[in-house]
């Protein structure tokens, strides 16, 4: 199988390295200095730094030609980007006149200013395309990068995009279920990321085990009563896309999310974290789509709430942890 993926951030990268082990692949992106670095070294130095990759993985900046490589129906399109260039992505195919056949995204969040999922952006842009989907689950770019077990989900209407995804992906390590709860994985993989902030948070204020599971816990009940009213189906919520990337993310050092949180229990300013960083956190990106989805449709998200006041309203940790645990008693 052909297969193109766009965008060589670490999780792209991992991603093409895997599919290259069995497929004709090529990873794209626009940065020609690291294209050229990949193709010397066969390494992302940048973003995944220490992880080989295959010597039949093929690179480009020319995203004609990327296109071209999977836009045949026995073809594969991975869109590796980040939710804010995934609007632009499907333009740029729309304008270009080469939309590949079967398109599937990886990218976990909303759209800042429209509060939109990946699926509805996909669906404004490219609106007659039909096999599309989102692969989704636990999963660390670094540990699927050194080829260790993996499980995911690609959920999608089509039922052919299911099965190319499977063809794709599903070999070594790496283990693929299928759905079509495309909202429910969405707002899994959206609102798990505003989760392991807080999660941090709690850690990096030394307030225990215990209130790492009760975070956890009660942030599962925040996304699924979201994810619910936004059309989700609430078994997914306890799913590989649910909870299981709940888990990885809120607990795992590997997390930038979650280590955004440790970093402002240190004291340090959100600025200051995004700067050291180096990567995209998308939990600080969607974080207020999240609470206003969440007021606007009756949903009371505590947790959310506090991260929110915590990230841009000024609040310290403590006193946003003080405020939860100030609530009135309730039934669970």
């Amino acid at each position: 199988m052909k297969v193109a993926v766009l965008g060589a951030g670490a999780w792209g990268t991992a991603l093409a390295g895997h599919l290259a082990t069995r497929h004709d692949t090529i990873l794209w992106t626009r940065d020609g200095a690291l294209i050229d670095s990949l193709s010397k070294t066969h390494e992302n130095a940048r973003y995944l730094a220490g992880v080989d990759l295959p010597d039949t993985l093929a690179f480009t900046a020319d995203f004609d030609r990327a296109l071209a490589h999977c836009v045949a129906d026995d073809a594969l399109c991975v869109v590796a980007t980040p939710v804010a260039g995934l609007r632009a992505l499907c333009r740029s195919m729309q304008a270009g006149g080469i939309v590949p056949a079967h398109i599937l995204w990886l990218c976990k969040g909303f759209e800042v200013d429209t509060q939109c999922l990946p699926n509805q952006v996909v669906a404004a842009e490219l609106p007659e395309h039909r096999s599309n989907g989102t692969l989704s689950g636990p999963s660390f770019a670094r540990k699927v990068g050194q080829g260790l077990p993996v499980a995911l989900t690609v959920a999608s209407a089509s039922a052919e995009l299911g099965a190319r995804t499977v063809a794709a992906f599903h070999h070594g390590a790496m283990r693929i279920y299928t759905g079509d709860d495309v909202v429910g994985v969405e707002v899994g993989g959206a609102v798990k990321n505003v989760l392991a902030i807080a999660t941090g948070i709690s850690d990096g204020l030394g307030l225990g085990l215990n209130a790492r599971a009760a975070l956890i816990t009660r942030g599962l009940a925040e996304m699924s009563r979201l994810g619910v009213a936004l059309g989700g189906r609430a078994e997914t919520f306890t799913g590989l896309t649910g909870l299981g990337d709940l888990i990885l993310t809120a607990t795992g050092d590997l997390s930038r999310n979650r280590t955004v949180g440790v970093r402002l229990a240190s004291g340090l300013s959100l600025d200051e974290i995004l700067a050291a960083l180096g990567h995209v956190a998308e939990g600080v990106r969607c974080a207020r789509a999240v609470l206003e989805l969440a007021q606007s449709h009756g949903i009371d998200m505590p947790i959310t709430h506090a991260v929110c006041r915590v990230l841009f309203d000024g609040v310290t940790p403590r006193v946003a942890v003080q405020a939860l645990l100030s609530r009135d008693a309730k039934a669970e």
